[in-house]
């Protein structure tokens, strides 16, 4: 079975400096319907303006991964990390028994978009940690390229939590698909462009989840950037 969710249908805050859709429930945003989908528990698209961030705040016991789509994230944590997140380049950290950790856009005329993913993970109370790598858009051109898993396969950033991540670049007669056990259950965010999943038809924002299905296709994509999440049940 696969169900859509439209962009539009997501939560939404507007806090002036931060715009912010929320594909789950989140702070001010509750839906009794929405509050997760296997072990993913957060995905909010978030835009920061320019010169404006997110002050120094406390995570404990959950898997976080962001995904810049344009501008640049700087990241600094109480880990003794300070890093800047540019677009296609794929951030873990895990909070475990608690990490603080600040997020700014520096940038004077820029403003940051980026995906934050939590998803929960199989063990708490773990020492936190921290991971960043880059993904070439080749690498991701036509294919779904895996970028998080429990075991670091492939290069992807090592998540504690039994789920993966691939992303993948599709445009024109540009396919790929994904095997997914049908007692696991399966999410498809579209990040920008069109694409049909499973044959229904995605835009930018809209999600697919999948439950009882034993693939993952995609096909027909306009300028497509697209997230594909395995979970568990």
């Amino acid at each position: 079975m696969l169900t859509v969710r439209k962009s539009l249908e997501r939560g939404y805050a507007d806090h002036g400096w931060l715009k912010s859709f929320h594909s789950f429930s989140f702070a001010g945003y509750y839906d009794g319907q929405h509050m997760g989908w296997g072990n993913l528990r957060v995905i909010n698209e978030d835009r920061i303006a320019p010169g404006t961030g997110f002050g120094t705040h406390g995570h404990r016991d959950m898997e976080i991964i962001s995904y810049v789509m344009a501008g640049n994230l700087a990241h600094k944590d109480n880990m003794g990390n300070v890093r800047g997140i540019p677009p296609g380049d794929v951030q873990r950290m895990s909070a475990g028994r608690g990490v603080q950790h600040s997020e700014f856009n520096h940038a004077p005329n820029e403003t940051t978009h980026f995906l934050q993913i939590w998803i929960e993970p199989n063990a708490k109370g773990i020492a936190p940690g921290y991971e960043q790598k880059t993904f070439a858009e080749a690498e991701k051109r036509g294919a779904l390229r895996l970028v998080a898993s429990p075991d670091g396969a492939q290069g992807s950033v090592t998540i504690h939590a039994d789920a993966t991540v691939h992303a993948a670049l599709l445009d024109g007669a540009e396919r790929a698909t994904l095997a997914l056990d049908p007692a696991r259950k399966g999410y498809v965010f579209l990040v920008r462009g069109v694409l049909d999943v499973n044959g229904q038809k995605l835009s930018a924002g809209d999600a697919a989840l999948l439950e009882r299905e034993s693939e993952i296709s995609l096909s027909g994509g306009s300028d497509a950037e697209v997230l594909v999440f395995d979970l568990s049940a």
